[in-house]
């Protein structure tokens, strides 16, 4: 019998996954249900949008006539409200319910809200979809004064988004640096060199305790809670993903911090799976529950989930992730669990080459590039090999070496 396939969401993972879905099973039925109201977009591109320095085409990825070439169902308006795993139906918003035999949650999150007064005034925005690229796009051309809020990968979005628009800002960070769970001091000075260079001038120990407004309800500054006055027409926030798991809280499915998968990405309803970032998956390469939320990695989170969804045990994920950011005149790269680890190795080559290695039981679980790229490749193979190197980091922290001159006899018992 034909095989009915819903999935939720089109990201990459939902997208991804109903394309490889269709490639296994020729004659299935297979829906996408996602609450935007444009089909899949590149993520990663956005921000070059957002910055002015591209067009809005190349951003799309799919239109709505790719789907109808491979008989998929594509709605989109529609939000999701309700599993109901005894029937093995969702319903929408609309009232409309979707049965299937196998169903995929590519649910996503949204952006964390600032909870201070004034938050939701106008000029104010969070960076997750390509409406917000749009809406940040209109302001920041029009903004003299800009602050952005959150040290992590989107803040640093943000506030390249208002150095490329020429708009003098603020970033306000409550620890010392930015991105201070993977940079020391040492690599996180590059960054901050490189943005006051921009005219956007990093602030410490900070934060927001309200914003003041106009009459109009517009944003005019950002007070942090030491009283400082920071101008700004234009405010950027990225505080963190709240994972939209609420459709799944009257479910009997495993959620801690996301959805529980294996490393199959199956949940613990045997119909059910989940992909991107939503998910707490069995990470084989660190050898322990994690997140992810690299494109690369809910691509092929996606397309693993397909496989399984067609017929379990097909494929296991198995991936090293790494996220890149090219907003300086020099390159970034992460990759893997930076953040993760119980020591470290790091080495500084010049004003703009930097390079960090964290580790977990003697073998690499992710590390930082800045400047130089080229020994990603190495530290990933280190990575999905399993070496015990960490006895090793004076040949890891030379500025060039080969995996040859590693001894590579010990790996971490299976």
């Amino acid at each position: 019998m034909e095989r009915s396939y819903v999935i939720v969401g089109d990201g990459v993972a939902g997208a991804s996954a109903a394309e490889a879905l269709r490639e296994t099973d020729t004659d299935a039925s297979i829906t996408v249900l996602t609450d935007e109201g444009e089909p899949l977009y590149n993520r990663i591109l956005i921000k070059e949008f957002a910055k002015g320095k591209l067009p809005a085409g190349p951003i799309s990825i799919h239109d709505e006539a790719w789907y109808d070439e491979r008989a998929i169902e594509l709605r989109l308006n529609t939000l999701v409200t309700a599993i109901d795993q005894r029937s093995q139906t969702v319903t929408a918003h609309t009232g409309e319910e979707f049965g299937y035999d196998r169903l995929l949650l590519a649910i996503g999150g949204t952006p964390s809200q600032l909870p201070v007064p004034h938050s939701d005034a106008r000029g104010i925005h969070h960076f997750w979809t390509f409406q917000d690229a749009r809406a940040i796009k209109a302001d920041i051309e029009a903004a003299d004064d800009s602050v952005v809020i959150g040290a992590g990968l989107l803040g640093i979005d943000l506030a390249a988004i208002t150095a490329a628009q020429e708009v003098r800002g603020h970033y306000l960070m409550r620890g010392n640096r930015w991105w201070r769970y993977a940079l020391s001091e040492d690599g996180a000075e590059i960054i901050h060199t490189a943005l006051r260079e921009r005219d956007v001038t990093p602030v410490f120990g900070s934060g927001v305790d309200h914003f003041e407004v106009d009459d109009a309800d517009r944003v005019t500054a950002a007070i942090d809670p030491n009283g400082d006055r920071f101008p700004a027409d234009f405010v950027g926030i990225a505080i963190g993903l709240n994972f939209n798991t609420e459709i799944v809280e009257q479910t009997d499915l495993e959620v801690d911090d996301g959805i529980v998968v294996d490393a199959y990405m199956r949940t613990s309803d045997p119909n059910i799976f989940a992909a991107g970032d939503v998910t707490q998956f069995d990470d084989l390469v660190l050898g322990s529950q994690a997140q992810n939320g690299a494109w690369g990695s809910a691509r092929q989170q996606g397309v693993i989930a397909a496989k399984n969804m067609a017929e379990y045990g097909s494929e296991a994920f198995e991936w090293v992730s790494s996220y890149s950011i090219t907003h300086f005149d020099f390159p970034f790269l992460s990759f893997g669990h930076p953040t993760l680890g119980d020591d470290t190795a790091e080495a500084r080559y010049s004003e703009t080459e930097w390079r960090r290695v964290a580790f977990r039981d003697g073998r690499i679980v992710g590390g930082v590039l800045i400047g130089d790229l080229s020994p990603q490749s190495k530290f990933k193979q280190l990575m999905r090999d399993k070496r015990v190197v960490a006895d090793q980091r004076d040949v890891l922290m030379q500025e060039t070496f080969d995996l040859e001159d590693l001894d590579l006899e010990q790996t971490i018992p299976e």
